[in-house]
Formats: C-alpha cells, sequence, structure tokens
C-alpha cells in the first residue's frame, strides 16, 4: 500500500507543478512551437493600431503582437495575464479580412486574455490530471489490497476488475470530455466578449465565415496548441457528427455564427 500511496503523491506533485509550469511558461512555448515572430511596427502599423484601439476599448494593456508567416487564416491570444499577453496572426489573415473583420478577431482574443483563460485552462488541467491520478491510485489500492488479502487467488475481483477497467478506459475519456467541454465554452465567451467590446457581432460573425472558409490548414498547429486559436486549424471537409463534436476543440462555426447574429 505504501508503493501506491507514493505513487499518487508523486503524481500529485507532477500534476500541480506541470500545471504551475504551463501556466508561466506556456506563451513561450506556444510561440516557439507556432512559429510566431515579433511583429514590427513599421511592418505591421494596421494590426498594432487596431490591438491598440481595441486594448483602450477593452480596458486592457496592449498585448504583444506576433505574426506568423502562413496562408493559413487564424490567430490566438495567450499569456498569463493582460499584463503578460500575446495575440498572433497570420499574415493570411491580415491580409484578407476588412479593418471591422479584424477588430472582432483581435477583440475577441483579447476576450481570453480579458477572462484569464490561460489560467482557467490551467486549474482544469490540474484537475482533470488529478482525476485520472487519483482513479489509477484506487484501482492500484484495490488490485494490491485483493493480492495481499488472498495470497491463493492472484485473479482479478469484481471490484479490482471494474477499477481496472474504469481507469484504463473510462477516466481517460471523461478527462478528455471535460478539458474539450470546458475549452468550447471558453470559445463562446471570447465571442461574447469581443463582440461586447467592438459592440460588432455581426463583423465577427463575418470574421468566423471567412477563416473556417479557408482551405489552408496551419502546418505549425499542433493537438498542444490548436485549442487557442480562433477555430480549429485543422481544415476538415464535410460536417461533424454531434458524438464526434463532443471530441472537437472549438464549438461549430455556424452556431458560433448564429449566436452573434442573434445578438
Amino acid at each position: 500500500m505504501g508503493s501506491s500511496n507514493q505513487y499518487l503523491v508523486f503524481g500529485l506533485l507532477f500534476s500541480v507543478f506541470s500545471g504551475f509550469g504551463s501556466y508561466f511558461y506556456s506563451d513561450k512555448l506556444v510561440l516557439m512551437t507556432t512559429g510566431a515572430k515579433p511583429a514590427l511596427k513599421k511592418d505591421y502599423f494596421d494590426l498594432y493600431t487596431v490591438a491598440e484601439n481595441i486594448s483602450i476599448a477593452a480596458g486592457l494593456p496592449t498585448p504583444r503582437l506576433y505574426v506568423i508567416q502562413s496562408e493559413a487564416m487564424n490567430a490566438f491570444a495567450t499569456g498569463r495575464d493582460p499584463k503578460h499577453a500575446v495575440v498572433a496572426a497570420t499574415t493570411g489573415i491580415l491580409k484578407v479580412l476588412s479593418r471591422s473583420e479584424l477588430e472582432a478577431v483581435i477583440a475577441h482574443e483579447l476576450g481570453h486574455v480579458k477572462n484569464y483563460d490561460i489560467l482557467f485552462s490551467s486549474i482544469v488541467s490540474v484537475l482533470v490530471g488529478t482525476l485520472v491520478l487519483v482513479t489509477d491510485w484506487l484501482q492500484r489500492s484495490f488490485f494490491w489490497f485483493g493480492i495481499r488479502s488472498d495470497d491463493n487467488d492472484r485473479s482479478l475481483g469484481p471490484v479490482q476488475l471494474a477499477m481496472f477497467l474504469l481507469t484504463i478506459i473510462v477516466a481517460p475519456i471523461v478527462a478528455t470530455l471535460i478539458q474539450l467541454a470546458v475549452s468550447r465554452k471558453r470559445e463562446y465567451l471570447a465571442d461574447a466578449t469581443g463582440a461586447l467590446i467592438t459592440r460588432n457581432p455581426d463583423a465577427l460573425a463575418n470574421a468566423l465565415i471567412k477563416i473556417s472558409s479557408s482551405p489552408i490548414p496551419l502546418k505549425t498547429a499542433s493537438g498542444a496548441n490548436a485549442h487557442l486559436f480562433i477555430t480549429n486549424p485543422f481544415k476538415k471537409k464535410g460536417g461533424v457528427s454531434k458524438f464526434a463534436s463532443l471530441f472537437s476543440t472549438h464549438p461549430p462555426v455556424e452556431d458560433r455564427v448564429r449566436i452573434l447574429r442573434e445578438m
């Protein structure tokens, strides 16, 4: 039982420290993995003007601005709080969107900053990790207890078997679904916050349609950072079933546009 308890303590500490690490250093990791580079004001004057104006409207400091050299259309925000916020946009989005649409996208990203979504996602990550660890610890404890209680019968009893199946099948799936559901809800919230900042929900709706309609995927996006982008950076043809949508990092663009149109 002692080794099982040690495993739980070590796992919990690792989960907490990884959560803190994600909170404090996620911006550097995301910028590095996406290939985002600092946007020079002389080269991206319009982006700076938009970001400064939207920041004033949102009551936030102007974020550091980065650009991803890609024809793909997308943007993301990161940073643990408004003072350390970063907003990155692809060159594709800067070329295609109108001024009002770009304002709406920047407002959406600053909505994530204003709502402290990096902190929120770090907390959720720790809680979900803890859920998996505790479930695994219970399985190990029951398994160990079952063996110790009857050295002559080393087969798993119904309780041990149930805990084992819960650990290897149910818990990871539930943990993943929780994280993805939270990610989708935060996108809706950022949409609403962005629309409130600009007072122009139609502009964000139009921007989402243009971005999601682009057939070009963002090559530097990965499963680790996909949830940060304003729309899914992996372009998929055809619709998504309700079951498949449970495993999506983003809510359907059609639903987001409909809600924005109704504001």
